[in-house]
């Protein structure tokens, strides 16, 4: 059995402001954060045995140095693929957003479809 995993970035529209700095939308001179260096989330064997499968949504920052922050899951599909998700976009690199040229903290939403074949 092999895991087939598609990931998205997509843009959330929701105003937010953390206690240290502004976090950015996508749009309005805000530039998307890219994924750099994508890392896929294990499929337990539980989940396997069980045959869970589904997208996971996650919001989270990507902040100046492109690294996720602040990683909060937004739609779950098994509590062992949302927490080996999480530990995966722990582990991403992106291009950071921008704002007049300047590297910002932006959020955005990202989906990880785990399907099992």
């Amino acid at each position: 059995m092999t895991t087939r995993l598609a990931v998205a970035l997509v843009v959330v529209f929701a105003g937010a402001v953390s206690t240290q700095q502004t976090v950015y939308e996508p749009g309005n001179g805000v530039t998307l954060p890219s994924v750099v260096k994508e890392v896929r989330p294990e499929y337990t064997e539980r989940a396997k045995k069980s045959g869970a499968r589904g997208t996971v949504w996650m919001k989270c920052v990507v902040d100046r140095d492109g690294k996720p922050a602040d990683i909060v899951i937004v739609r779950s599909v098994d509590p062992d693929l949302d927490e080996n998700a999480v530990a995966a976009l722990k582990q991403w690199e992106f291009t950071p957003g921008t704002k007049n040229g300047e590297a910002v903290p932006v959020r955005v939403t990202i989906e990880m479809t785990l399907t099992l074949k």
